[in-house]
């Protein structure tokens, strides 16, 4: 097998500098290009300059997927588990226990760095779970000189808190930590997605990203032998995880029952269709088709087999966005479309780490503008972001003809 210098020298590699400052059957893309590299990650540590936090990353989320699986194994048959916030959005021990490990896991690594993550510990605070969140937390923590108390899980959610960190305006260093996107997903009993995502900001910079989705089903067809075989040591529910370095790509492994095992990992790029109505299209399910600007021009279809010329394919997906930005970046999806809708708020964790895997694997991201998202505009917290008119996440390829079709509507 070529080395991963080999086939890092002869592929497409591209960097993005998100700045935070100043009709047939289809198949899942047009050409398939697969590269397999196995190893503890798929690129030297000498020439990634974030290597090492990339590696801690892909260890925390990694425990955090297992700490999902294992609660929500049992969520179905536990009473009190499943939590309601102020705002009706459902949350789970799981939530507050994934923010609490990761933030526990970074902070003995890389206690300068800040996180910024979607909980606070208020309202676990008012629960009796407590214990059940801690229980969750200590079976996946690394090992500590003294068992973990309430006391180090609350204060581990709250580094993450609204309140934890003031930022100001010049460039930061920071991680994003979505514990849970997609948690009604994670409430269902079906194989609805949820993503663990983790992201870090450098002096603005979005320079490494690591998504976990522990019920991902992959394509056996397109998989080889050796990927095959590495599935039997897999999280229960398939599952992968997603990782980018800024300049190195994007890349997907099977979510292993042993995080350092020397996984085969697979370079991810973007579909390559350059037909707006031969794309598909993904949107939230807060959203309906004909509050899109393309509706004007297009009709939706969930049929893959009969798309005609003035249709696009609506592809059904559940819930939350960062399960849409793996999609785009690992093909399976070629355009996600929000819309920033009045009054509503749109969270930084929901995007930060999709937008660099999007964009390693050859895509783009823009507000419906075509202004890169800016990570700063929320100077005191890097919490809120304020695209212009929504998100538009696509291959690339048609992403100015949609921008256009944006401006005529």
């Amino acid at each position: 097998m070529a080395s991963a210098m080999d086939i890092l020298r002869h592929s497409h590699v591209s960097a993005v500098h998100f700045f935070d400052g100043a009709g047939g059957t289809r198949s899942r893309s047009c050409t398939t290009r697969r590269f397999n590299v196995r190893a503890n990650l798929p690129f030297p540590q000498k020439n990634a300059k974030y290597y090492k936090e990339l590696e801690a990353a892909v260890d925390v989320v990694h425990s955090a997927c297992r700490l999902c699986v294992q609660v929500k194994s049992s969520l179905f048959s536990t009473d009190g588990k499943v939590l309601e916030k102020i705002d009706q959005t459902p949350v789970t021990v799981a939530d507050f226990g994934v923010q609490a490990l990761i933030s526990l896991e970074l902070n003995k690594l890389f206690p300068s760095i800040p996180l910024v993550a979607e909980e606070d510990s208020a309202f676990l605070r008012s629960t009796n779970l407590v214990d059940t969140v801690l229980d969750a937390v200590t079976a996946e923590a690394s090992s500590t000189s003294k068992p973990l108390t309430q006391d180090d899980v609350l204060e581990a959610i709250d580094r993450g808190g609204k309140d934890a960190f003031v930022f100001g305006s010049k460039p930061a260093t920071y991680w994003v930590l979505d514990p849970i996107d997609g948690t009604r997903g994670f409430l269902k009993a079906s194989k609805a997605l949820y993503v663990v995502g983790l992201a870090l900001v450098v002096e603005g910079e979005i320079v490494i990203g690591v998504m976990g989705c522990p019920n991902w089903q992959e394509d056996e067809s397109e998989k080889s032998s050796s990927e095959i075989e590495e599935g039997r040591e897999a999280l229960p529910g398939s599952g992968i995880m997603m990782i980018a370095h800024k300049g190195y790509g994007t890349w997907t492994k099977r979510l292993n029952s042993k995080p350092q095992s020397s996984g085969v990992w697979t370079r991810c790029f973007v579909d390559s269709f350059d037909i707006i109505h031969k794309a598909r299209f993904c949107i939230p399910e807060s959203q309906t088709w004909e509050s899109l600007p393309l509706s004007s021009t297009f009709n939706v279809t969930s049929n893959a087999n009969d798309v005609g010329s003035s249709q696009i394919l609506l592809l059904a997906t559940c819930c939350g966005s960062l399960c849409k930005y793996l999609m785009v970046a690992s093909g399976r999806a070629s355009v996600f479309f929000l819309r920033a809708k009045e009054k509503t708020v749109i969270k930084a964790w929901d995007h930060a780490v999709g937008m660099i895997c999007i964009h390693e694997a050859g895509g783009k991201v823009t507000d419906w503008n075509g202004i890169e998202i800016d990570l700063a505009a929320d100077q005191t917290g890097r919490r809120i972001i304020f695209p212009s008119g929504g998100i538009l996440v696509t291959n690339g390829n048609f992403h100015n003809q949609i921008l256009h079709i944006i401006s005529q509507t």
